[in-house]
């Protein structure tokens, strides 16, 4: 394994602002590369797709592209990628389809431990229909979400399971495959939140057996382009289309409006870069991606062990959970002081952090509302050691 921190951090001309960035809940800093493809696809000639000139045919092109890209990131299929705006788009789109055929006391198994992405579409959905919402709790002392409580949860009366693949707020990395193989016992559809897991960590959609995976590409530096991997392309055309265009198949029946070209153009090329984070990494775009982000798995795993030992030594500061599986994300609170305070202070002396006053999603569950809120730590590929260190050595001094 080859993860070079020093090249990594050298493809980020935002970097020279002189902040060091743990703001990497909000998304990563953009490549050199992705910026660039953006720009170039802007001053190229692209038209709409369906015409016999360049230009249209280079937006499908671009389209095309963007769905194989996608599909290598995940290890899914190209013909079940559906790309949007958002992830959080995506997901509202899906919910409102799937739940066209629901009756009422039909249920929806959500966790406390998801991005309010992958609750509120599904939380609308079975109030409009008469629905119940049922809720996968957290281990309020290691933030865990323990798979064995989905035994009780799914039920014949189940339609759909939401479930994070990592929390951005706290890390975790819940039992995925468990949880999706007790939902599949009863028929029930099973969408998992790739959006914080796929910069860190190698993703499998048919090994998952998940039946839609989501991603955000400015998780990991892309532009502002989320994605519905289907498991079973097929599943499309059984859905109902939200497509304005009449005769639309397969990805198209959940896409809405013109594509954002450059915007795809951006999305390849920031995936090219995660299959580029190892040195040594060989072989196919797949290939490479697996490589790759296995490295940074490694690299962030030892990166996130510093930083949790070294906070966790100060008495003062209050490192927020434990689990065993985790992405490198983190949240803490400070004794006496308030989370936006701590975020204040860490920006007067060059740190960007997010504070969060623990009112709502996982850790209003966590209660941390009642200690004035969380600081959030979200490393990226270009945090290194030294940036780590600074952190812990501010926080000392903010006694």
């Amino acid at each position: 394994m080859a993860f070079d921190v020093a090249r990594i951090r050298g493809l980020f001309p935002a970097l020279g602002d002189g902040w060091i960035h743990f703001d990497g809940a909000g998304g990563m800093l953009v490549p050199e590369q992705v910026a660039s493809a953006v720009s170039t696809a802007m001053r190229a000639p692209v038209s709409g797709p369906g015409g016999a000139f360049p230009a249209s045919q280079r937006a499908e092109s671009i389209v095309a592209a963007a769905r194989r890209a996608v599909a290598d990131l995940v290890g899914g299929d190209p013909a079940g990628v559906v790309l949007g705006p958002s992830a959080s788009v995506l997901l509202r789109r899906l919910a409102d389809v799937l739940s066209e055929r629901w009756t009422i006391g039909d249920e929806v198994v959500v966790s406390r431990l998801d991005d309010e992405a992958n609750l509120a579409p599904w939380q609308q959905v079975a109030k409009r229909v008469g629905g119940v919402v049922r809720w996968g709790e957290i281990d309020i002392e290691t933030c865990e979400l323990p798979a064995w409580q989905y035994e009780t949860l799914v039920t014949a009366r189940t339609k759909a399971v939401a479930i994070t693949s990592a929390s951005g707020a706290v890390g975790t990395r819940p039992d995925v495959p468990t949880v999706v193989e007790l939902a599949k016992r009863v028929g029930a559809f099973v969408v998992v939140d790739a959006t914080y897991a796929a910069p860190f960590v190698p993703l499998d959609l048919p090994a998952l057996g998940a039946d839609v995976i989501v991603v955000s590409a400015m998780a990991w530096g892309g532009p502002a382009v989320g994605a519905l991997v289907f498991r079973d392309p097929e599943m499309l055309e059984r859905l109902p289309s939200v497509s304005l265009e009449a005769t639309a198949r397969g990805p198209a029946r959940l896409e809405l409006g013109p594509h954002a070209y450059p915007l795809l153009a951006g999305l390849v090329a920031s995936i090219d870069y995660l299959a580029g984070l190892d040195d040594d990494a060989t072989g196919t775009r797949r290939e490479r991606l697996v490589t790759s982000l296995g490295s940074a798995k490694s690299y962030h795993a030892g990166l996130l062990a510093q930083l949790s030992t070294e906070l966790r030594a100060l008495r003062h500061v209050m490192v927020i959970g434990d689990a065993m599986r985790r992405i490198p994300a983190l949240a803490f609170a400070v004794a006496g002081r308030k989370a936006p305070e701590v975020a204040e202070y860490l920006a007067s002396q060059g740190l960007c952090a997010f504070a969060d006053d623990g009112t709502s999603g996982v850790f209003a569950a966590l209660g941390v509302g009642e200690v004035g809120g969380a600081v959030r730590i979200g490393l990226a590929h270009y945090s290194n050691v030294f940036e780590v260190s600074q952190l812990v050595r501010v926080l000392e001094e903010l006694r």
